[in-house]
């Protein structure tokens, strides 16, 4: 689902904990306090800053906690991993949770990321399309097989795009817009994608699917297995305060949650994950829990456009925490 010349950087952290642990957190590997492993989405970037800033400011810490933080090979690893125990927790998407449940899955959400979506329909500021209805009888891009494409095919049913050409571009999504391979994208997310193409001299535009007939849904959460979740009721539990906590202190202070984030993922692009955090920070959870109703509204439109077969009752995916 993303990110743009995200492939290249991601293999430097393939299935390794992510660098700068403080000398803290190694001596605690051989403390009494509890590991969790937390495998996210994708390689290390501002979509994850809350996590760092439970890890820095000590949060996971005060609940007993060392929580190591893995990258995936590839996006759907961390929740196959979560399902089946392999990592602790994972760092997910609502529509892959349900597909994967829909697939027989055993998972449970325990808590939001990011409340809203982020990903888009996007194309070239100066492409000339104004409405979905411009996309008519165009090629159009996608970045993950078995989800955007369906999720492309819904969007246009209901825009009424018609006699459009699918495209896999995979995460090429930049080349594949500038050389006319397509001429537009589903799945680019809005707050990063964007920022790096405009860094590229590419000024993006996109339709967002939540204003254009797509059921609202939640775009990162974190999920771990019901088995996992009984077995390390409280681990599980005082990560999630830990992450409350870090919600509550990105929301009260940005510039010093950023400036963790930096120091603590000191590979990272200073300039494009600042751009991309002013506009992430407004979709980061600030506070636990989620919506049933809103869940179930997505998984019946799943149904409906065929990302699913079978009813899902979201509600017995959400972990409620009293």
């Amino acid at each position: 689902m993303k990110h743009l010349f995200a492939i290249l950087f991601c293999l430097i952290f393939t299935l390794a904990p992510t660098p700068h642990a403080s000398a803290d957190q190694d001596a605690v590997l051989s403390s009494t306090r509890q590991t969790l492993r937390l495998m996210l989405d994708w390689f290390p970037n501002v979509d994850h800053l809350p996590i760092y800033v439970a890890r820095e400011n000590g949060y996971f810490k005060e609940q007993g906690l060392f929580v190591e933080i893995i990258s995936p090979s590839e996006t759907a690893d961390a929740l196959k991993l979560a399902a089946t125990g392999n990592v602790d927790l994972a760092v997910s998407y609502q529509p892959q949770t349900i597909i994967a449940a829909d697939q027989g899955l055993a998972l449970k959400v325990v808590a939001p990321l990011v409340r809203h979506p982020l990903t888009t329909l996007l194309f070239l500021a100066d492409s000339g399309i104004e409405h979905p209805t411009d996309l008519s009888g165009k090629k159009i891009g996608y970045t993950v097989p078995g989800l955007m494409d369906v999720l492309l095919d819904a969007f246009a049913s209901i825009n009424r795009i018609e006699d459009y050409t699918p495209v896999n571009v995979g995460f090429t999504i930049l080349p594949a817009l500038v050389s006319g391979k397509v001429d537009a994208v589903m799945g680019p997310f809005k707050t990063y994608e964007t920022v790096s193409m405009a860094q590229h001299g590419y000024p993006a535009a996109f339709f967002e699917l939540e204003k254009w007939g797509i059921p609202d849904y939640e775009e990162l959460i974190f999920v771990c297995s019901p088995a996992l979740l009984d077995k390390k009721f409280d681990a599980i539990k005082g990560f999630v305060l830990a992450m409350e906590k870090a919600f509550g202190h990105v929301a009260a202070y940005p510039e010093t949650s950023l400036a963790l984030y930096l120091d603590a993922v000191p590979q990272a692009d200073r300039k494009m994950e600042t751009d991309a955090f002013a506009l992430t920070r407004p979709y980061f959870a600030k506070t636990l829990g989620h919506d049933p109703d809103k869940w179930q509204a997505f998984a019946d439109f799943a149904r409906i456009h065929g990302l699913i077969q079978n009813p899902v009752d979201a509600a017995r995916l959400i972990h409620t925490w009293q």
